[in-house]
């Protein structure tokens, strides 16, 4: 019998706190892990900690509680986290699985810490991703995905996990708002997420609408392009008043909706960003465009093959990856994803589809 196979008598009693503020796509990242973890142990409770908008991105997750962290208001400030402390420990945690380990969530872990509680945080691997980003002597090698990162939090609080053993949910039912955006529409759907936190890993906007004009001519394929703030809604509202099978979801959907949508995709294309880890935590096949960052960072959405990871010239540009996240820039690298070409894109996005 396996390590995994032996729960504790006493494990039956244990509530685990999980930890994880933001962002949206380190958030979505743990989904899979936490399935794993309630497919393994069932009988033991798990509250997540994360902001309030978040919450959907668990609701298919059963027998998990979502605790709101008010971060701007009543949780804001050292004495608001003291506050947040006090009150989850009312809960009755046991054990405390610390998937941030920012200084927000050391504060937590030194209260919890001094009251007896168990706090294992993630080992983020920063020497070995500094080896992989710095421009000299760089050790180009794949790195522990941040999926067995976090699975690693759990066996260190004596849960081992084989993400190997995850089972994707079935797709959430259509609601009203999104059957009313698709009209429930029998060609393919396609999510297309443009944007990302830097420019340094967003495929230019000329490119992109080159992508979107060559597949929606093939009138086989509902596109639904996806982003979030005054900017990029006006962006991808001029975009898709071009075009017929092309849809502007920004701004349209209440947020749990956007999740029934993704959910029920039959291929995602997403920069290094949050929406390709929303689609693959859903098992939905996710093209990612890559600029100055790497999938080899421990960052590609999870269960996705390597070959749907499109990367620009390595060779022209071998100081890739230059940063983790993408804020680190070189001299001369300000275009790297000029030489990704639309046309590769749109075969990937066929070959994806099946069209």
């Amino acid at each position: 019998m396996s390590n995994i196979d032996k729960v504790d008598v006493e494990k039956k009693s244990t509530h685990i706190l999980v930890i994880r503020l933001s962002a949206m796509g380190d958030i979505a990242m743990t989904v899979p892990v936490i399935r794993t973890f309630r497919a393994t142990y069932p009988d033991v409770k798990i509250t997540i900690l994360t902001r309030k908008f978040f919450e959907p991105i668990f609701s298919d997750i059963e027998h998990v509680n979502v605790f709101h962290a008010d971060v701007d208001g009543a949780h804001k400030g050292f004495l608001g986290l003291i506050r947040l402390a006090n009150a989850l420990k009312k809960l009755e945690i046991t054990a405390v699985a610390d998937m941030h380990n920012v200084l927000r969530s050391n504060v937590l872990k030194t209260v919890f810490s001094l009251s007896g509680i168990k706090v294992v945080q993630i080992n983020k691997g920063r020497k070995e991703k500094k080896s992989l980003t710095r421009p000299e002597n760089k050790v180009f090698r794949s790195l522990k995905t941040t999926h067995q990162r976090y699975a690693d939090v759990f066996s260190g609080l004596g849960y081992p996990l084989d993400l190997s053993k995850h089972e994707f949910p079935v797709k959430k039912s259509l609601t009203q708002g999104v059957l009313t955006l698709t009209q429930n529409s029998v060609k393919k759907w396609l999510g297309i997420a443009p944007f990302a936190q830097y420019d340094s890993k967003t495929y230019p906007l000329e490119l992109i609408i080159e992508v979107i004009e060559t597949i929606d001519a093939t009138n086989t394929v509902e596109i639904f392009l996806f982003g979030g703030g005054k900017k990029e809604e006006d962006i991808l509202h001029m975009v898709s008043s071009k075009y017929q099978n092309v849809t502007n979801i920004a701004g349209k959907l209440p947020f749990a909706d956007e999740l029934t949508l993704i959910s029920n995709l039959d291929g995602m294309l997403s920069m290094d960003s949050g929406n390709g880890h929303l689609a693959a935590m859903y098992g939905i096949p996710t093209i990612t465009l890559w600029g100055v960052t790497h999938p080899f960072t421990g960052f590609a959405p999870f269960n996705q093959p390597l070959e749907n990871a499109i990367l620009p010239d390595l060779e022209r540009y071998s100081q890739i990856p230059t940063s983790i996240y993408g804020n680190k820039v070189p001299s001369g690298y300000e275009k790297v994803m000029y030489t990704i070409a639309p046309k590769h894109v749109v075969s990937q996005i066929k070959k994806l589809l099946n069209i």
